[in-house]
């Protein structure tokens, strides 16, 4: 933890632990199967199969950030493991990693640079045109340099798929100010953490995370002093 007194260490970690998650979330709509992030890729097929989508069927491919536990599923034998689906990431994310990244990231890229995307993240709340129909990407930098959050719209419904946003809700909720070593530069992450958490609470809209611990999916509410409260989803509501 990256600015954690050791008070809010004691009160909120006692035990120096925390549930996590690592999830990507599918989401069908009359015209396209959409996939965001792809995990370890450890149980992804698995999962896909058991939901009867292939990965043929796979449209669209939103990326959130190109870290190891968001990119494992998206090779398979050095291929393209979903070989219809647009690539969509972030300019700056794209760019960050093809000029420093490991193999592994310029591997995907390239592996999918028939079908790449690139865009540029908006402000949560701009009105600006749709990445595609129903789907806006909004910047959350910091976490990485181009990492984005993105969101679903489906008639008055609203869902944030907010990726990598929060990694420690026990502490993260009550303290956004506490950031994680890993985050490229942790100011930059807690400033987008703090925004959109006051965005989706203010505005009530749900939202799923990447490291979030099961269902992943919840409701953000204004909660103590500069803090939030994590409400998660019913079971048979996340079915």
């Amino acid at each position: 933890m990256v600015g954690a007194t050791p008070e809010m260490l004691e009160k909120y970690l006692p035990d120096g632990t925390f549930p996590n998650a690592v999830n990507a979330f599918l989401v069908k709509t009359p015209e396209r199967t959409i996939l965001v992030d792809a995990g370890f890729g450890r149980r992804l097929f698995d999962n896909l199969k058991a939901l009867n989508v292939s990965p043929e069927q796979v449209d669209v491919i939103l990326l959130t950030h190109m870290h190891g536990d968001h990119i494992g599923g998206l090779l398979r034998d050095g291929k393209k493991a979903f070989p219809r689906a647009g690539f969509y990431i972030s300019k700056v994310e794209h760019d960050y990693w093809m000029n420093s990244g490991s193999e592994a990231q310029k591997a995907v890229i390239n592996a999918y640079k028939d079908r790449l995307h690139l865009f540029d993240a908006q402000e949560p709340g701009d009105a600006s045109a749709d990445l595609i129909p129903g789907v806006k990407a909004f910047a959350a930098y910091g976490h990485t340099p181009g990492h984005a959050v993105f969101m679903f719209r489906s008639g008055n419904e609203r869902l944030l798929v907010w990726g990598d946003l929060t990694h420690a809700m026990k502490i993260q909720m009550p303290c956004p100010g506490v950031a994680v070593t890993y985050d490229t530069d942790p100011v930059q992450a807690v400033a987008s953490r703090k925004k959109i958490l006051e965005y989706v609470s203010g505005n009530g809209i749900p939202v799923a995370g990447m490291h979030i611990a099961y269902p992943g999916i919840g409701k953000v509410k204004p909660g103590g002093e500069n803090g939030y409260v994590w409400a998660p989803v019913e079971d048979n509501q996340s079915k």
